[in-house]
């Protein structure tokens, strides 16, 4: 009986169907490419951003290959590229129907700072968009390891803030949050993030510093001791007088 178990069961495990699926491997770019991704904005309009380029790992070039399916038109649209694609994304920021195409790369010199390419799509083609530099006050502390994403249909910019700008500087922890927009093919930019860009003095610093009851006693018992030895000047001089 026992044998005829072992043999049952294992006739049984022999029946089992064996998963024979194979995970499909994520596509390879071939040289000269380096990045690529396809988006679809709709049905039948397709954008599939590339770089390329021989030779050098920080420096090439991007292309937007843009393929219209329904109105059977393909377009390209190229430009230099500073540094390495992070990530690409597909928005509508002023809701005009048009879909723009933003290239996320980042470059290195002391930082890793980023550069955004964004072009806007058309009937008429593409219209390149010019991303804005951070100013003055919105670089303090800024070294880059920039993160985006889309959210709402705005482009949101995070980055770590650091104590300084130099070499030398630590991260203090904060985060400083911008949302891009567009209006009439310019870019719009608001501060989400709530701390401070400007160096503001205190209320204390300029506030007029209170005597403290320590300090009060003693100028009390300086003035106090003061005039008693005037006091007694005024005695000696009247007795001296007299004589």
């Amino acid at each position: 009986m026992l044998t005829a178990c072992i043999l049952m069961a294992g006739c049984s495990d022999d029946k089992k169907p064996v998963n024979t699926s194979v995970v499909p491997k994520k596509p390879v770019v071939m040289d000269p490419f380096r990045y690529h991704k396809r988006i679809e904005v709709s049905p039948g309009q397709d954008y599939d951003v590339l770089s390329w380029g021989r030779g050098s790992k920080i420096a090439g070039a991007f292309e937007i290959l843009h393929s219209d399916s329904s109105s059977v038109k393909f377009t390209t649209t190229t430009g230099d590229l500073d540094g390495v694609i992070v990530d690409s994304y597909n928005s509508d920021m002023d809701l005009d129907g048009n879909p723009e195409i933003l290239i996320q790369a980042k470059g290195r010199d002391t930082i890793n700072y980023a550069n955004i390419y964004a072009f806007e799509f058309s009937n008429s083609g593409a219209h390149k968009l010019d991303f804005p530099k951070l100013t003055k006050s919105q670089r303090v502390g800024y070294r880059g390891d920039d993160n985006f994403y889309i959210k709402e249909g705005k482009l949101v910019r995070e980055f770590p803030i650091y104590n300084g700008n130099t070499k030398t500087a630590k991260p203090t922890g904060a985060k400083r949050q911008f949302e891009y927009g567009l209006r009439n093919n310019e870019f719009t930019i608001k501060q989400l993030s709530k701390d401070s860009t400007t160096n503001k003095t205190t209320s204390a610093a300029t506030a007029p510093t209170k005597a403290s009851n320590s300090d009060k006693k003693e100028s009390t018992s300086k003035k106090s001791k003061t005039h008693k030895e005037e006091h007694h000047k005024k005695k000696k001089r009247r007795h001296r007088s007299e004589e």
